[in-house]
């Protein structure tokens, strides 16, 4: 297996739809559509291009004291809608501020959604995909735009829900995509019963979380079984693993030396590397994440 480090930047937006204006001292000033935010970022220890201070936003969250991910949002334009459309590349969305900063799609992730079109359209024959974790459903929708047979897993109903109406905002409810809700452990293990295989599988599974039936998630615990899973669900014909993971103890080496110690025999390339968002005005990158991205191909 070649095995490559690489920086999988998301540079593929509209500036319009997306952009990071400035980051520094803790914090990051973005737009996203027809709104600007202020969030926090531990990351962006760095000086912002200008003062925090300055920054002027539709919206900004305020963290509890000690934890980045809870809080609550504060209006700094009164008229500002809690709901608002954006799009990236023909797929519609809706982005929504949730009382974990987040805003409904995690736009680093477009850079994968762009290598999955890629890599199915050229594959020319059919393509099914399995999507862990797979939240809101972006990367499903660009998976069956371009042509592939998705399904979608989430623990989450409402988080389904919304991929749904994405769905629809984008016309493509002609297209195949299942919308799951349920534990990713217990439906991998469920399919490798039933025999059936996928030949892409992209998994974004967080530190901790609970499944359907209140099962629980812990990435460096639970991550292995997940992944002898995924190499039992490979059909004979592979395209492509996607692994992400945030806020865990993990370099991108170890997550890529996982993902390969399960993959023996298959050959293609492993990319391991960091995920980054770019600045709108300057050269500086953001780092979000750490992946892994194995697709078939010679060594």
């Amino acid at each position: 297996m070649n095995i490559q480090s690489t920086l999988f930047l998301a540079d593929n937006w509209d500036p319009s739809q997306y952009a990071l204006l400035d980051s520094g001292d803790g914090h990051k000033l973005e737009r996203f559509g027809s709104q600007t935010i202020i969030r926090p970022d531990p990351q962006a220890f760095w000086p912002p291009a200008t003062p925090v201070e300055t920054w002027t936003a539709d919206a900004r969250f305020d963290a509890r004291t000690g934890d980045d991910e809870r809080g609550q949002w504060r209006k700094l334009n009164p008229s500002a809608p809690d709901e608002w459309r954006m799009h990236w590349n023909g797929l519609q969305c809706h982005a929504r501020r949730t009382p974990f900063r987040h805003l409904g799609l995690f736009q680093e992730h477009s850079v994968h959604w762009q290598f999955a079109q890629q890599k199915i359209q050229a594959a020319d024959r059919p393509i099914n995909v399995l999507n862990l974790f797979g939240y809101t459903g972006m990367m499903s929708l660009a998976c069956a735009q371009a042509g592939a047979s998705v399904t979608h897993l989430d623990a989450s109903p409402k988080s389904n829900g919304y991929g749904k109406e994405h769905q629809t905002m984008s016309g493509l409810d002609d297209r195949p995509i299942r919308w799951i809700a349920d534990d990713a452990m217990k439906f991998t293990a469920r399919e490798i019963r039933r025999g059936n295989t996928y030949d892409a599988i992209i998994l974004d599974p967080p530190k901790f979380g609970r499944g359907t039936k209140n099962e629980t998630w812990r990435f460096e615990e639970d991550l292995p079984g997940l992944l002898e899973n995924v190499r039992a669900l490979l059909s004979d014909q592979p395209l492509f693993i996607i692994l992400t993971a945030y806020a865990v103890r993990l370099s991108h080496i170890a997550l890529a030396q996982a993902l390969a110690g399960h993959l023996e025999g298959l050959g293609g390339t492993m990319e391991m590397g960091e995920m980054a968002l770019p600045h709108a005005k300057d050269d500086r990158l953001l780092p979000t994440a750490i992946c892994a991205r194995w697709q078939a191909g010679s060594n």
